[in-house]
């Protein structure tokens, strides 16, 4: 087992996630979460090639927005599921913390892929991760996640140069221990 539990990462910018338990399943392994996010904070625009994720609001006010879609809002008691392959956001839509609890289904490398870009955002002052962990994680796990606010041009052009300098500088050598992607 890669971490113990409950694993809890911050990425420096309002976003907390403590990932409580890895549950066994006939289908896979997946993963019980809880999030903290601050007023306003949140993931962009994302999906989870692989993986369902579901939240239910424990306090606060959610929003959520699939993309090309209208915002949503929910509240306490309620809950959201995203499917798998189902490009997504949601951020604080409230005045105080808001608190949901979940699930992801299943796990993969979702715990790892999240525990880097937290660790690398936090590094670099909450907003971003730095650009080589960034291009690194995104391309090795693109079979798994995506950004899909990052540009097309970025992740074809941009990222492949990134990579290049970075394995020069030796920077690549931080994720020696990264689990294969998922297919």
């Amino acid at each position: 087992m890669r971490y113990s539990y409950p694993h809890t990462i911050d990425n420096g910018g309002g976003e907390l996630i403590t990932f409580l338990q890895l549950v066994s399943g006939a289908q896979g392994d997946w993963l019980e979460v809880e999030n903290l996010v601050q007023p306003n904070s949140g993931p962009p625009m994302h999906v989870h090639f692989k993986q369902a994720e579901s939240l239910t609001v424990v306090k606060g006010k959610i929003g959520i927005q699939h993309q090309g879609g209208e915002q949503q809002f929910f509240g306490e008691g309620e809950t959201i599921t995203f499917e798998a392959g189902d490009p997504h956001r949601f951020w604080n839509a409230g005045n105080a913390p808001l608190i949901c609890r979940g699930w992801i289904k299943p796990a993969h490398n979702v715990e790892y892929f999240l525990t880097e870009i937290y660790k690398s955002t936090k590094a670099n002052g909450g907003k971003q991760p730095s650009q080589f962990d960034g291009a690194w994680l995104m391309t090795r796990y693109q079979t798994e996640f995506d950004m899909t606010e990052i540009p097309a041009f970025v992740k074809k052009v941009i990222f492949p140069i990134v990579l290049f300098v970075g394995k020069l500088a030796g920077k690549h050598k931080k994720f020696a221990d990264a689990p294969p992607p998922v297919k």
